[in-house]
């Protein structure tokens, strides 16, 4: 991967280009999911059933092969070769195509979402679950856990038919996606039963938006005329208040959900707390607007003169989330003229920083490439730009939409 802030990336191949993005993607996953991944990459590519297990060995082999085939030859040696290399000596390499970066791409996303809802699985929430709690531990942060489940939803299904509840099930995870900040991640864990893993958020911020997702949502499926009355119920737990291990956590929240369902008072007594008001003009179920974004001088948030971002009442719409110790970039231009480090991302902007402000346009297009998620192609105006006395600028953008 080039390195954020070079002004002349190396000019690789599409083939070349499209297995680095691979594997610097790849770096960023764990366990399950890779390996997963790694079947499906194999599958497609050489038409070849392996195991998970087998797919992880063979993606190691090929990565050995590589170094060291350019160490014996004394210059860099493309993935592509190692890995035929390797498909080769294995008597794998029976159909030897590389596929295009859009199957690339469906086969990251396949193996860690739900195919009916688009939201992650339950592979994915086990395996992330444990990541962001040690990360919590770690950095002494709050994380806060939320379940849901549809009220009636058999009855739904028994009356309307699957494919009613598809829909009821659908807008629960248009009603999440909505209402999440940048950090938070939204999960199918099967059947009507969603999750929400919100890193730093206290208990009073994550019962808020649990009844305001419970709100939104009755006001979605409302238009169909249900005569069953669907509800949202949630339960939360947080982190460290109700425990340091995943399973705690898990049951406290299953046991605070099923208080809600048969109509008693959550026992945690913040979750009753008022919910923080908000401006009128920025409701927080609505997308971003064209070009508002969290680098716009406003009323809730507002850069100091270092760059650092305070929050106002509206902080969750506009919380920053950092990548800086991470490998986040981004492709700048049309095609890829160079590239930025992403510094933080949030609702509606990033802030990116360069050796290089003089090259950005006022509006600009680029690709950004953050850990987990697939790369992703976005509009951007420029903003604002601090430059220190010394060392690279950081420019903030808002997305056009």
């Amino acid at each position: 991967m080039p390195n954020p802030g070079d002004p002349s990336p190396p000019r690789w191949s599409a083939e070349e280009s499209f297995l680095e993005l691979l594997t610097n993607t790849l770096d960023n996953l764990d366990g399950p999911p890779r390996g997963q991944f790694l079947q499906r990459f194999f599958r497609s590519m050489a038409q070849v059933d392996l195991s998970e297990t087998q797919s992880l060995d063979l993606w190691e082999q090929a990565l050995a092969r590589k170094r060291e085939l350019s160490e014996s030859i004394g210059k860099r040696v493309v993935l592509q070769a190692a890995l035929v290399d390797v498909l080769a000596s294995e008597n794998l390499l029976r159909l030897p195509i590389l596929m295009e970066y859009e199957e690339f791409r469906k086969l990251q996303i396949n193996a860690a979402t739900d195919p009916l809802t688009g939201l992650y699985n339950r592979r994915f929430f086990d395996d992330y679950f444990e990541k962001e709690l040690n990360r919590s531990i770690r950095y002494s942060h709050r994380l806060a856990l939320v379940v849901f489940d549809l009220r009636q939803f058999k009855a739904v299904n028994d009356r309307y038919g699957h494919p009613q509840g598809d829909l009821a099930l659908r807008l629960v995870a248009e009603t999440l996606r909505k209402s999440m900040r940048t950090s938070d991640y939204a999960f199918r864990l099967g059947g009507d039963e969603f999750a929400l893993l919100l890193p730093q958020s206290d208990p009073e911020q994550a019962a808020a938006l649990s009844r305001r997702l419970r709100t939104a949502y009755a006001a979605a499926i409302e238009p169909f005329h249900m005569e069953i009355p669907l509800a949202l119920d949630y339960g939360l737990a947080i982190y460290p208040d109700d425990g340091d291990l995943q399973e705690v956590l898990i049951r406290v929240a299953d046991e605070r959900l099923y208080q809600l369902k048969n109509g008693g008072h959550l026992s945690r007594p913040t979750a009753a707390a008022p919910e923080v008001a908000r401006p009128e003009s920025a409701p927080r179920s609505e997308a971003p607007p064209t070009v508002k974004s969290s680098v716009e001088p406003a009323t809730e948030s507002r850069p100091s003169s270092s760059g650092a971002w305070t929050s106002g009442p509206d902080r969750r719409r506009w919380e920053r989330v950092s990548l800086a110790t991470t490998h986040a970039y981004a492709l700048i231009g049309e095609g890829v003229e160079f590239t930025a480090k992403v510094m933080d991302l949030g609702y509606g902007g990033v802030a990116l920083e360069t050796s290089r402000p003089e090259a950005f346009e006022e509006a600009f297009h680029a690709v950004l490439h953050v850990p987990i998620l697939p790369p992703v192609r976005v509009s951007l105006r420029r903003v604002y730009q601090l430059q220190g006395s010394a060392g690279p600028a950081r420019i903030g953008c808002t997305f056009v939409t």
